[in-house]
């Protein structure tokens, strides 16, 4: 008996030691060294060839998933594809693979703006008249059919943004989507397979798009520690962090059933990589630009970080339209093109109006970037010019006392906003110059003018 008691105590004893070692052990990792394995993480996934996105496969062929670098090797790919159709690995279109994986080698920094304005404005093709009913109708049909919980917190909390008073988001993502949808009808082919419920999918698809978008802000402002959003108050002061990571997480389960239920592997492949994008984007942006790195390397890594986070949605959810419709490729290349190019625009706009905007009109405080340390396209710019002065307040993401205000005024005394400006015009007038294969019509129109409004709004 005693015996048994001296090795149960004994066992005690050693589990109590073990215990206290570990934490001992923990005790031992300092912040510096979690800093360095949270940066070097950081550096791989922020890398456009990191593994984490384009790994190998076991047996050491490269996925299908990784960018394409020459001619020769997109030939090669191709024909692996089609002989290797049904590899778990392979894409569900083959000959659209370079369009699912953009290399995002052209950003037109060198263009100018060709001058070309809107065409006069006609009721008619107001694009946002065209929609105003399809916008009415968004927020109730995601609250009623795509948003259901028996939890009644997690509930309130996913519809924050879709609740009557709650919805005033400018619905860019689902307005494309649907005119885009009705421009691209008049190509269809005679006697060709048409889906009966064609232009159903293509609205639920743009419902979809913007409970992506949604729950990217909730994710977001928890991330950037916003406080407000659309002019109200951000979903984790509201609902605290956990409820509103969580309430972004059950966004997109319900957009991926929903997704799924479209029953088009090519468009749940086109959808799910947008989800892919936005962590990579994220990443990037966490990350920010290398030190050292050189002006045009920084703006670089910028624009690419912008395609992740916001033209990505944009142009994959035009593309899913067009996959879902059926059209040739020439026109899903030609969806691809203008939703990516205005989604570019769009991102370049947002960041003049950071600096020109107020909390009133854009729905969140003013200089909200540069207060997060972030390098968005006027600061980009203005270091081009005076590098010496703002490079260093770049790399230390503007923390100390008085570095937002000196920023601010380099960017107003370098042009740099009206270069931020033009540039957005030129990718502007791409995502025109991409839809001008489509035949005429009223929803064609409203697309260009959608262009155009997205490169002159003020909010």
């Amino acid at each position: 008996m005693n015996a048994t008691r001296t090795q149960i105590t004994g066992r005690i004893f050693r589990k109590m030691w073990q215990e206290r070692t570990l934490a001992s052990m923990a005790n031992f990792v300092t912040d510096s060294i979690k800093d360095a394995v949270k940066s070097s993480i950081l550096e791989e996934a922020s890398r456009p060839d990191s593994k984490l996105w384009s790994a190998a496969d076991s047996d050491g062929q490269t996925k299908p998933y990784a960018d394409l670098k020459s001619d020769k090797e997109t030939i090669t790919m191709k024909n692996s594809l089609m002989t290797g159709y049904n590899h778990v690995n392979s894409p569900i279109s083959p000959a659209r693979l370079l369009m699912l994986h953009d290399p995002l080698d052209e950003w037109y920094l060198d263009s100018k703006p060709s001058g070309l304005s809107a065409p006069p404005l006609k009721p008619e093709s107001d694009p946002f008249l065209l929609s105003k009913d399809d916008m009415k109708t968004l927020s109730q049909s995601i609250r009623s059919d795509l948003i259901g919980s028996d939890h009644p917190v997690l509930s309130k909390a996913a519809a924050y943004f879709f609740e009557e008073g709650q919805d005033g988001g400018k619905k860019v993502r689902p307005m494309m989507v649907l005119l885009l949808s009705r421009a691209m009808k008049i190509h269809t082919k005679q006697n060709s397979v048409v889906r009966p419920d064609l232009f159903q999918a293509q609205r639920r698809l743009a419902e979809i798009s913007e409970m992506i978008h949604t729950a990217s802000l909730f994710h977001d402002d928890v991330i950037d520690g916003a406080d407000t959003r659309r002019g109200a108050p951000a979903v984790h002061k509201v609902f605290g962090n956990k409820m509103a990571i969580l309430a972004g997480d059950y966004l997109l389960a319900r957009a991926s059933i929903f997704l799924a239920r479209l029953r088009d592997v090519e468009v749940v492949e086109t959808m799910s990589t947008i989800i892919e994008h936005l962590v990579r984007g994220e990443v990037m942006q966490m990350k920010g630009s290398d030190v050292g790195a050189t002006e045009n390397e920084r703006m670089i890594q910028y624009l690419r970080k912008n395609f992740y986070k916001t033209a990505s949605l944009m142009a994959n959810s035009c593309k899913s339209a067009a996959i879902l419709g059926g059209y040739n490729d020439s026109i899903v290349g030609a969806a691809y093109r203008y939703g990516k190019h205005l989604g570019i625009a769009f991102q370049l706009v947002d960041d003049v109006l950071d600096y020109e905007g107020s909390a009133s009109t854009m729905g969140k405080p003013a200089l909200s970037d540069l207060n997060a340390g972030l390098a968005t396209a006027p600061i980009l710019f203005a270091a081009e010019m005076y590098p010496e002065q703002l490079i260093p307040l770049i790399e230390r993401k503007f923390k100390y006392q008085g570095d937002v205000d000196v920023a601010v005024d380099y960017v107003k005394k370098s042009g740099a906003m009206k270069r931020t400006k033009d540039l957005a015009q030129v990718h502007v007038e791409i995502a025109i110059e991409s839809i001008a294969e489509l035949g005429p019509s009223i929803y064609k129109e409203a697309l260009v003018q959608l262009a155009h409004k997205v490169v002159d709004r003020t909010r």
